[in-house]
């Protein structure tokens, strides 16, 4: 049992104004929330937080997500564990090299060369100023380290029990040597490999885009019937969304099984306009039932003409640059007068442009059937674009995931069913990704804020960079090969014949973020912690971001450790708003979470987020946050009355029925909420905690306050004290992971030390003297419900007499409620309670006022 002692810190009104500023920063005085690094693995229960990206502000949808996992790390924290829940910050990335080009008003140039005193303008102009990449990326740095504090003042307000000693960059010192390390021991193994291939690019950003990143977006286009010459005066019609990419044809494509076509498999085709020779060649992607049936194959128009070029070793007719322009100069096979012509009609359009240029040309060539034919459809796009993304011929690098080898594409499948997924059904996401993936993972990007991949490559006799790798050593990490030179070279050996060049280019994001447990952990720089933390426990985060975080997570674990990273996935839903649509910045539809905070109170919020079913999209709902704080203040006021009553002796002997009886239904409900916690399921432990709460606020209570004050005797006083403690210790711990600033405030009334350090009540000693009925409590809430609604339906106060209450029901019932009549008979002020053993299905009550 608890004791039950009123400290003189009990206020005299209770309130929950100034809670979260008072215990902030008294956990952060007595260290509440420190890692112990001193236990084992086995005692450890580590988390691999989500780090937010810092290039803007948070949104309620943040608060959501980070207040779930929060009340997991609580609840693992009271069970003994030592508790690894560090926090990350993402500031690497295009992101944050948009919000400091226009904050600062400058962009990178690369070629110009550092200035140490450079200063941003206060108040930048429409034209950015032109700065080097250290001078960029120095001012990266600097905003997001604002950005961070901003962050971490709101993380602390609404209560996330985060040892602020364990914080991380996915962009500082150490998150770059931890990503360079892995890349270089990727390479050594052949996982991470350079090639020259087609590659989605975002003209835009001027960078590739991985397949992970990419968005389908509804887009007009049309189709446009052309004329290829099939020899002897006959010609094929074909239909395109893409004529502009006329000059890059390199095959026209049939089903196999096509009759239509089954004579010209093996033969060729001109081009309109061009007069370029094609061979016609079968392929089991070509529909018959789209257009023609017949396709041209470009280099490049999509990814299934990627496909066609790589199976059908085709040749390659590039004739888009990096800039989403056409290139100057024809691609080779345009060798006639008239294809060089045509083709200067097109050189330095953009798509556009060109497109409506090869239509005229087109028309002219009496080659265009008809008028274009427009429709809408799905077109690819980089997630954070704003145009089509286009497929150029890059030198690039990747990362071996599956994508072209069916034996590691089983073994991340596998990894798959071997992670226990909250909820279950987000596994299919991971699956289905996996089973789908077209290529390996392209990891460069052409950028100046982010990861540099550690390279440089000699240079040849005329300057040109070579094959050849020149790779730093690993405790030279981390190195930026635009400006640190290789080990055995001089700065002035850069770009010159028998020198070296560095390679320009840095890794994708996720290739750095893919390992956060690594860096929150120290591998390679505290083994130590390492094996105390890794594999991880749980990896909490949104259900959207399964195929690029949490599978690329999967990928460089596997890759490196031969393992899982976490045991755990907990995936959260998205925040809907009123109209059922995702809240997200890019909307403009989001709720900054402060007004909310001030207004309803950190731990209303919390209770809203925590409401929410693991996994499901849920809208932002203000009566939920109400409900929540109404609930808090209910904690601060039932506390106070409890301790009112005076103190719970731990050796108090429960006598009652009703006392015996709640201490049991405490013991169920602790038990079901922990193992509904361990399975992250902290919805349906909130509902079963809150529904006793409830219970024992507006029943028991009620039922047994007389006693407790002495009008029956002094047993049964102490039974009901002792009752009273324990039931009030026992709930106050069972809401403290979602209501942490109410709960310490109540804890403190009567307890020592921190109620988040307090053991969890499942795993704490609870001297039960025997097993209660628990069924008499719901006997005496219904007898007492019956009174209380007789006497609102008269307007008589809840303390107006009541002269007789006759009960008839079952015998069983009439047994149980004879059991607790004295506390029904006092809380009810009842003179004379009759009970009569009837036929009927359940208690009924005639009542005389």
């Amino acid at each position: 049992m608890t004791n039950a002692s009123p400290r003189p810190g009990t206020p005299d009104k209770p309130t929950l104004d100034g809670l979260e500023a008072k215990w902030a920063s008294r956990w952060d005085e007595q260290g509440v929330y420190v890692f112990d690094r001193s236990v084992g693995r086995e005692q450890v229960y580590s988390i691999d937080t989500p780090p937010p990206t810092v290039s803007g502000s948070l949104h309620v949808g943040h608060v959501f997500s980070y207040t779930q996992t929060d009340a997991v790390a609580r609840f693992q924290r009271m069970r003994g564990k030592a508790v690894f829940y560090p926090m990350g910050w993402d500031d690497n990335g295009l992101p944050t090299e948009r919000r400091v080009q226009n904050y600062f008003g400058v962009r990178c140039e690369p070629s110009l060369p550092y200035d140490p005193d450079f200063t941003p303008p206060e108040n930048p102009g429409k034209q950015q100023i032109p700065v080097s990449r250290r001078n960029f990326i120095e001012l990266c740095e600097r905003l997001t380290v604002e950005d961070e504090k901003v962050f971490e003042s709101l993380w602390r307000r609404l209560g996330l029990s985060v040892d602020w000693g364990h914080t991380y960059q996915t962009i500082d010192s150490n998150a770059r040597a931890v990503s360079q390390r892995m890349f270089l021991r990727n390479l050594a193994r052949g996982e991470a490999y350079q090639a020259e291939a087609p590659t989605l690019w975002d003209v835009t950003f001027q960078t590739a885009v991985a397949q992970a990143e990419l968005e389908d977006r509804e887009r007009p286009s049309a189709y446009h019937h052309i004329l290829f010459e099939a020899g002897s005066g006959q010609s094929l019609e074909i239909a395109t969304t893409r004529p502009e990419l006329l000059p890059a044809c390199v095959a026209v494509i049939a089903h196999p099984e096509d009759e239509r076509y089954q004579k010209l498999f093996g033969t060729s085709v001109r081009t309109p306009v061009f007069g370029v020779e094609v061979p016609v060649l079968a392929h089991r992607l070509a529909d018959p039932e789209k257009g023609t049936g017949l396709v041209m194959v470009c280099t490049f128009g999509d990814t299934t003409d990627v496909v066609w070029w790589r199976e059908l070793d085709l040749t390659t007719r590039s004739v888009l640059g990096r800039d989403g322009r056409f290139l100057p100069d024809a691609p080779s096979g345009l060798d006639t007068e008239k294809a060089t012509a045509a083709y200067a009609r097109l050189a330095g359009a953009t798509a556009h442009t060109a497109r409506e240029r090869i239509v005229e040309l087109l028309r002219a060539d009496s080659a265009l059937v008809g008028e274009p034919r427009h429709f809408n459809h799905m077109v690819k796009f980089y997630e954070k674009g704003d145009k089509p993304l286009e497929i150029v011929t890059s030198r690039q690098w990747y990362l071996r995931n599956g994508g072209r080898d069916a034996g590691l594409r089983e073994r991340l499948l596998a990894r798959g069913r071997e992670l226990a997924w909250h909820p279950e059904h987000m596994h299919h996401r991971y699956q289905s990704w996996v089973e789908g993936l077209a290529g390996d993972w392209l990891i460069s990007r052409q950028r100046y804020f982010g990861v540099p991949v550690p390279v440089w490559y000699r240079c040849d006799g005329e300057g040109r960079a070579t094959d050849e790798l020149i790779l730093p050593s690993q405790d030279a990490l981390p190195v930026d090969p635009t400006s640190d030179v290789p080990p055995g070279f001089t700065s002035d050996q850069r770009d010159v014949p028998g020198g070296f060049t560095g390679d320009p280019d840095v890794m994708d994001t996720w290739a750095t973020s893919s390992l956060t447990p690594q860096i929150a952990g120290g591998w390679g720089t505290d083994d130590d912690l390492f094996q105390r933390v890794y594999p991880m426990d749980v990896r909490p985060q949104a259900h959207e971001i399964i195929r690029t975080w949490l599978f690329s997570t999967v990928v460089r674990s596997d890759l490196e450790h031969d393992e899982l990273p976490w045991l755990n996935a907990a995936i959260s839903g998205w925040i809907l708003d009123p109209d059922r649509k995702k809240m997200s910045k890019s909307k403009g539809n989001v709720v900054t979470p402060l007004d909310l905070l001030d207004q309803h109170g950190s731990d209303a919020v919390r209770y809203w987020a925590v409401s929410a079913r693991p996994g499901t999209d849920t809208a932002f709902e203000v009566a939920q946050m109400k409900i929540g704080r109404r609930l808090a203040i209910k904690v601060l006021n039932v506390t106070k009355f409890v301790l009112g009553l005076g103190a719970g002796s731990p050796q108090a002997e429960v006598t009652e029925p009703i006392d015996q009886a709640l201490l049991t239904e405490l013991a169920r409900v602790a038990g079901e909420a922990t193992a509904l916690l361990e399975e992250y399921d902290y919805a349906r432990a909130l509902e079963v905690t809150e529904r006793c709460f409830w219970a024992f606020c507006d029943d028991y209570v009620e039922l047994v306050k007389n006693r407790a004050y002495g009008d029956s005797g002094s047993a049964g006083a102490e039974s009901a004290r002792a009752t009273l403690s324990h039931a009030l210790s026992v709930l106050l711990r069972l809401l403290a992971p979602y209501l942490p600033f109410a709960t310490e405030e109540a804890w403190s009334w009567w307890q020592e030390g921190s109620i988040h350090r307090a053991p969890w009540p499942a795993e704490a000693s609870t001297n039960l003297p025997g097993r209660g009925d628990v069924g008499l409590l719901d006997v005496a809430a219904g007898a007492i419900t019956a009174i209380r609604r007789e006497k609102s339906g008269a307007q008589l106060s809840m303390r107006a007499e009541v002269a007789k209450v006759t009960a008839r029901g079952p015998a069983e019932l009439v047994a149980a409620l004879r059991r607790v009549a004295p506390d029904v008979q006092s809380a009810g002020r009842v003179g004379e309670l009759v009970l009569e053993a009837a036929e009927r299905e359940d208690l009924t009550y005639e009542i005389v006022l």
